[in-house]
């Protein structure tokens, strides 16, 4: 089963769904549009920062002596405010002992200052909401089924991606890379500029192979292909029982082109007839040879292995598997007659 076919069952586009729409949440809430934090309450803070506040609420107070202001800076620490005081008072590190006790003396007019805690750290201003610990457990709750979707769905779909059998195209390109190309130099001819193999397979409807023809300097000089001309009967796959062989010269005017037929289409009056217009038909014959000339290339396609598929259809009428090797010469070096059409 395709991948895209398997996405549609809802379960798993549900899955599916579920995992882009985290996705997309957690890249909008972290990167496009993160939480700015701004103006956060100074009970609010850290315990460090909570002392670095306090502390520069003291240095202010030494400088400007604003009772009011200096007031007001320390119960903005609310409860854990005493607590911080405390220990700046036993540990006044670089600040001015008399400059703490001035500020004790406005926040705390008693002089009375809290006991530290044991280990001289603040207790923590306020503890977990249960909000968040909803919101937690919601997050992970999510994951867990997302995970097991991945687990239950996903996993066995690659599985099965990964053993099942391979593609027409696929197959065809096996074929192709293990075709062995004919050494026209060791014939004693001139070597092509351009060489190539291609193989069409039962259920690659889609066969269309284009090659480019370059000189050997990578001057551009056409360009050469083959594709599905006409099919049989009918449903899936396609049966083939014809394929076009097209040469394109860039310095000439037209296309030239020639059909490749089954035997039964050849032989057949109307079929034969109505192919005709497309292309000079030839039937398909391992190791045939079929040439094709423009103004300045002409190219040489050689059958190098041809399979009829066996059906209800009649006999030798349309190709489990043809594999063509097509070679290309500028005119001026054509090999000699060793290659004609028959």
């Amino acid at each position: 089963m395709k991948l895209l076919d398997y996405a549609k069952k809802p379960v798993v586009a549900a899955v599916l769904g579920g995992i882009l729409g985290l996705v997309v949440g957690l890249i909008w809430a972290w990167i496009v549009q993160p939480v700015v934090w701004k103006d956060v309450p100074p009970s609010q803070l850290g315990a460090t920062y909570q002392e670095q506040y306090l502390r520069m609420a003291i240095d202010s107070y030494h400088v400007n002596p604003d009772s009011a202001l200096a007031l007001q800076r320390f119960e903005a620490l609310g409860p854990a405010g005493t607590s911080i005081l405390t220990t700046i008072q036993n540990n006044p590190g670089s600040q001015d002992p008399n400059a703490i006790s001035s500020f004790i003396g406005v926040v705390q007019p008693a002089g009375v200052v809290a006991t530290p805690q044991p280990g001289g750290e603040q207790a923590p201003a306020k503890g977990v909401s249960f909000t968040s610990i909803a919101l937690i457990a919601a997050a992970v709750i999510l994951f867990a089924l997302v995970g097991y979707g991945i687990l239950r769905y996903l996993i066995p779909l690659f599985r099965n991606t990964s053993t099942a059998s391979p593609t027409a195209a696929s197959r065809a390109h096996d074929i192709s890379s293990q075709t062995e190309m004919t050494d026209y130099e060791s014939l004693g001819q001139e070597p092509p500029i351009s060489q190539f193999v291609t193989t069409y397979v039962l259920g690659d409807d889609l066969f269309d192979d284009s090659f480019s023809i370059d000189s050997p300097s990578g001057e551009f000089l056409g360009e050469c292909g083959i594709g599905i001309s006409e099919t049989i009967g009918v449903g899936d796959p396609k049966k083939v029982q014809a394929f076009e062989v097209w040469l394109f010269d860039k310095n000439d005017i037209q296309t030239v082109t020639k059909v490749l037929m089954s035997a039964h289409a050849f032989n057949d009056p109307a079929t034969f007839q109505r192919l005709q217009a497309k292309g000079e038909p030839f039937m398909v014959e391992k190791d045939k040879q079929v040439v094709l000339e423009t103004a300045a290339l002409q190219l040489v396609a050689t059958v190098s292995d041809a399979e009829y598929g066996q059906g209800a259809l009649p006999e030798q009428s349309y190709f489990d598997r043809l594999t063509l090797e097509i070679a290309v010469w500028p005119k001026v070096v054509a090999p000699a007659s060793t290659a004609q059409p028959q």
